[in-house]
């Protein structure tokens, strides 16, 4: 029976010889039809996950600090004994060189309220400004203890403690910065700092300054 050329025929082997239908043209090779793909082999390395977790479970407990007890103590120690640090000046200078003072400390990270600022001459300006309005009202600046606050040598003994304590020996009699350094040693709870003449303030503080 002759072969027609819309229906040629097929072979079970795909390798199988051409067959020529009857009109004389050769029939393309029938391509085997490609069954189900078998599942491909896992490549190295592609079935864990991409990073291993236990950095990432380490890093929590390594950030967290060792050993937080032992550094809370550190705090009275250091408050029952102050640092003290002189800055010479003269009695005209010493003013800005306690301002120069509280700049550093400010830029450092202290808070304003941790610092307390005594003159033994002449008032701060801020403290002028504020005891114009009374002292309830300069007090109550003190009391609230979130800026700097501003003491005469006599308004000193007044002040509560605070962390860090400047004293401008900017004038006054010899018996004011007598009486108003060892007063502001006491009220400090860190750092003392004392920006005046050194013969002075070492014959008040001793040659521990």
């Amino acid at each position: 029976m002759p072969l027609l050329p819309e229906e040629p025929q097929i072979h079970e082997s795909a390798q199988g010889p051409r067959v020529t239908p009857a009109n004389g043209r050769t029939a393309p090779t029938p391509r085997p039809v490609p069954g189900p793909r078998p599942a491909a082999p896992p490549r190295p390395g592609r079935p864990g996950p991409p990073r291993p977790a236990p950095p990432a479970q380490r890093t929590p407990r390594d950030a967290a600090p060792a050993e937080p007890g032992p550094s809370a103590p550190a705090a009275p120690v250091a408050s029952a004994t102050p640092q003290i640090q002189l800055i010479p000046a003269s009695a005209e200078g010493a003013l800005d060189a306690a301002e120069e003072a509280l700049d550093l400390l400010l830029e450092s990270g202290r808070a304003p309220g941790e610092v307390l600022v005594v003159t033994t001459g002449a008032q701060h300006p801020w403290a002028e400004h504020e005891l114009s309005f009374g002292e309830a009202a300069y007090w109550a600046q003190h009391d609230a203890g979130d800026d700097v606050f501003y003491a005469d040598a006599t308004a000193a003994s007044r002040a509560a403690s605070r962390p860090v304590v400047v004293v401008a020996v900017n004038g006054g009699s010899d018996s004011a910065a007598a009486a108003a350094l060892p007063l502001a040693l006491s009220r400090a709870g860190a750092l003392l700092i004392v920006c005046g003449d050194p013969q002075q303030i070492n014959a008040v503080l001793g040659a521990g300054v």
